[in-house]
């Protein structure tokens, strides 16, 4: 089958309205004016039936800009796609989301990166790259050199996560990611259409 692309450019924006300085749809409009197409609604503490909601409004934002919206752990109608923790059903996913849609999974390893692979997953978020303030709790940084060997050995698209900002970025493709994540650095600006704008032109 053949797998959906990733869309361009390559930066994935992740939710987090716990840091933003504004409510969630602002910061979707933000984020796309600065460039970025790709948006990640990652607010696991919201019910199913706010979380619906949240998705709707912000998928509403994105259409006139062409930009895609996948929902964290549960696929929501009028989505793009799902991003799967570790461990989840990614055939159970495509079932729901059906083939078009794009299916992504959190690794924090090149065993549990493969094992997403190998279920069918289109890529994978390694996490963390890098030293990360929003996500304490997922052990020491990976770093560039570690990246570049996952991707290496790996058949489907990594996303690098954690740590990641207009610095750093471009060296993370260079490592041989197809793209990088970023939360904490977007969410919690004060300008978040400036940051990334500032991430797009650096990648």
């Amino acid at each position: 089958m053949k797998r959906p692309r990733l869309p361009e450019p390559p930066l994935l924006v992740i939710t987090d309205r716990t840091m933003a300085k504004r409510p969630l749809a602002e910061m979707a409009e933000a984020v796309f004016k600065g460039g970025c197409r790709w948006l990640m609604l990652r607010e696991k503490d919201l019910d199913a039936a706010a979380r619906d909601a949240l998705a709707a409004e912000i998928i509403a934002v994105a259409k006139p800009y062409g930009a895609h919206v996948t929902i964290n752990r549960d696929y929501v109608e009028g989505a793009d796609g799902v991003h799967l923790p570790q461990g989840h059903a990614v055939g159970e996913a495509r079932r729901v989301a059906g083939k078009h849609a794009l299916i992504g999974v959190s690794a924090h390893s090149h065993e549990e990166a493969q094992r997403a692979a190998d279920a069918g997953a289109d890529y994978v978020t390694l996490s963390p790259v890098f030293i990360t303030a929003s996500k304490p709790g997922y052990g020491p940084a990976l770093g560039l050199d570690e990246l570049g060997k996952v991707a290496s050995r790996l058949a489907i698209p990594i996303i690098a996560l954690g740590g990641i900002d207009a610095d750093n970025a471009a060296a993370c493709l260079e490592a041989g990611a197809k793209g990088v994540a970023v939360m904490g650095a977007v969410m919690a600006a004060a300008d978040p259409e400036g940051v990334v704008a500032g991430l797009v032109e650096k990648l």
